[in-house]
């Protein structure tokens, strides 16, 4: 059961990994450290521009058996809300209010065969059960994807540790992944591989969709998302809930969630990346693009247009010379 309790940590070491893509080694207290299982986070108190706190969610990379270290990876985004650049800015010494390991992304140990995708930063939230699997002799291929080598955190330790298990697909070297093939093949050889994804919104899309075309058991596809991807560039667009006589303007580097809390809005929420479906909010009118950046919503659910998880998804598009404009319902 995940005790989303906070305390303070103290910061061991940062180190750069990757371009843009720093280390994080933090220190629990005693009466908070426990075992990191693979696919476990922290939520972690941010500080974003103009002081407010906000909470963050970063996988663990690696820890300790007892917890008293634990690792975090994190890529400092240009489009970042600000995030990314308080971790980054954090220094050997300073202080980091987080929970202890919570477990939204489980490992099951003793399946047939394990393959493993990672887009990019999404290795943080694998790269343990990649090790723990390897570790235990079990049948697994992990496919790292990204756009070239420095920007590949973990990618040499990686291959050290898994050998030819790992399978590099590398963009700037002029190779591309073939999901629909890789996904026909898995069903072909291997239709008990247990897949686990995590990446932007577009490989999710590829592969869930592949998976359900080969008939694949939807109960063996496991991801987690970003929570922050989607096929529209983000813009400023406005919010109204008339059953709060609330209107505000939701910026680029904000959510709707958040612009609505900061009006005073009591909504309910939990992971902030549109996997739990708590923050839906139902959609009266909207007058632009509804750019849905979850994977709770049903592909049917998000061509309706009826609802919005709103700790991520946008408005893009409006009518030219204004901003869109979005009115929400309550539940």
């Amino acid at each position: 059961m995940n005790a989303r309790t906070f305390h303070d940590a103290r910061v061991l070491e940062t180190t750069d990994v990757a371009t843009d893509i720093r280390r994080v080694v933090l220190e629990p207290p005693p009466a908070a450290r426990r075992r990191a299982d693979p696919g476990t986070h922290l939520d972690v108190r941010v500080e974003v521009p103009g002081g407010r706190p906000e909470v963050r969610s970063y996988s663990v990379v690696d820890s300790t058996p007892d917890g008293s270290r634990l690792a975090l990876t994190v890529h400092r985004s240009p489009t970042s809300r600000g995030g990314s650049a308080y971790v980054h800015g954090l220094r050997p010494g300073d202080s980091l209010r987080c929970t202890g390991p919570l477990q939204n992304f489980p490992l099951r140990i003793g399946a047939q065969r394990y393959l493993l995708l990672a887009g990019g930063v999404g290795i943080t939230a694998l790269a343990a059960t990649a090790r723990t699997l390897a570790r235990l002799g079990a049948d697994v291929e992990l496919v790292y994807v990204g756009r070239s080598r420095d920007r590949m955190p973990y990618l040499t330790d990686l291959q050290a540790e898994l050998g030819d298990r790992v399978r590099p697909v590398v963009s700037s070297e002029g190779t591309r992944l073939d999901v629909e093939d890789l996904i026909a093949r898995t069903a072909r050889d291997a239709p008990g591989t247990e897949a686990y994804v995590c990446g932007p919104l577009g490989l999710l899309d590829a592969v869930t969709g592949a998976w359900h075309r080969h008939g694949l058991p939807q109960t063996n596809l496991r991801y987690e998302t970003f929570g922050s991807s989607g096929r529209h560039a983000a813009g400023r667009f406005r919010v109204q809930v008339p059953a709060l006589d609330l209107e505000t303007v939701v910026d680029p580097g904000s959510t709707v969630l958040e612009a609505l809390r900061r009006r005073g809005a009591d909504l309910m929420y939990d992971c902030l990346k549109g996997e739990c479906g708590l923050c839906v909010l139902p959609v009266r009118t909207v007058e632009g693009v509804l750019d849905h950046r979850d994977v709770f919503l049903s592909p049917q659910q998000q061509e309706s247009a009826e609802a919005l998880c709103v700790c991520v998804s946008r408005v893009a598009a409006g009518p030219e010379g204004n901003d869109p404009l979005l009115v929400l319902d309550l539940p």
